[in-house]
């Protein structure tokens, strides 16, 4: 940011010349004339030049917190465990999460993974990304999937893969808005949350939760509480005991102990669900034999 233009200095004031002292003389028999000697001049001063505006610094992406910085992840779990003592033994009992350190997919394909990934099984979603995967001119998957390389793929050709007509339209409104500038990769990295859920909610078909996720496991941002996630209101539930299923407003105020890492302890509400499930799953074995 440009500092404040720097004024140049008046020029210093140059005291002018001392006078010289005049003795009256009594004059006995002819007036003289008295001769004045002119005034020095005053020196010449040059005033210094104003300093050259400072060129101005290129604007940068701000560089946003991220998950997959080494020492992140070690640092949220010492804050959680610190800040939220029922978390702490979920914490304790829950092997660490990892956020790959390498980059991540560029956020147009991983935008477009998201839609193909809507609503599906695991394994479903799986094949019908290897397919659309294959229908791209180039084997290279971080490198294939393009605005203009969905672009050029009709419905129909999404369709022959297992795609809705709906998820390929999501897909074609994603890609033209990338195509025509409206997103890019690198703005998308560097907006903060409310940014990011005002412009990406503008694409067909993606949500807040779409968007949530997103933060979470493409930015590996640490501080997102995916509130319409029902995974994470269910862990919230078991956690605190709560009769009901907590609203968005509910999680929020529960929740608030966790910043700025609240995104570490959505992923142990899904990992105290996963737990409760296979021990559930466990009991229901052991009577059942």
């Amino acid at each position: 940011m440009m500092g404040r233009p720097v004024r140049s200095r008046s020029p210093a004031t140059v005291p002018p010349p001392a006078s010289t002292e005049l003795r009256s003389t009594k004059i006995s028999f002819r007036s003289r004339k008295i001769v004045k000697a002119p005034p020095a001049k005053p020196l010449a001063t040059t005033a210094a030049p104003p300093p050259a505006a400072a060129a101005a610094a290129p604007l940068l992406p701000p560089v946003l917190p991220a998950l997959s910085v080494p020492g992140e992840v070690a640092a949220a779990l010492r804050h959680l465990q610190a800040a939220d003592p029922l978390l702490s033994a979920v914490i304790a009992s829950t092997e660490a999460p990892t956020f790959a350190a390498s980059p991540s997919l560029p956020a147009f394909h991983s935008l477009a993974r998201s839609i193909l990934y809507q609503q599906l099984a695991t394994s479903a979603a799986d094949a019908i990304y290897a397919r659309f995967l294959a229908l791209l001119p180039t084997a290279s998957a971080a490198a294939a999937v393009t605005p203009a390389a969905v672009l050029a793929l009709a419905a129909g050709d999404l369709r022959t893969i297992g795609v809705s007509g709906r998820k390929a339209s999501y897909l074609h409104d994603l890609a033209t808005r990338f195509a025509a500038g409206e997103l890019s990769d690198s703005a998308v990295s560097a907006m903060d949350e409310p940014a990011l859920l005002a412009e990406l909610t503008k694409v067909k078909g993606v949500g807040e939760w779409t968007v949530h996720m997103f933060m979470i496991f493409s930015l590996h941002r640490p501080d997102v509480l995916p509130c319409g996630d029902l995974g994470v209101r269910k862990g919230v539930q078991e956690l605190y005991k709560l009769k009901a299923l907590p609203k968005p407003e509910e999680m929020a105020a529960l929740c608030e102990r966790w910043r700025p890492y609240r995104s570490v302890g959505a992923w142990y509400m899904w990992r105290l669900m996963e737990s409760k499930g296979a021990a559930a799953k466990k009991k229901k074995g052991n009577v059942s034999s």
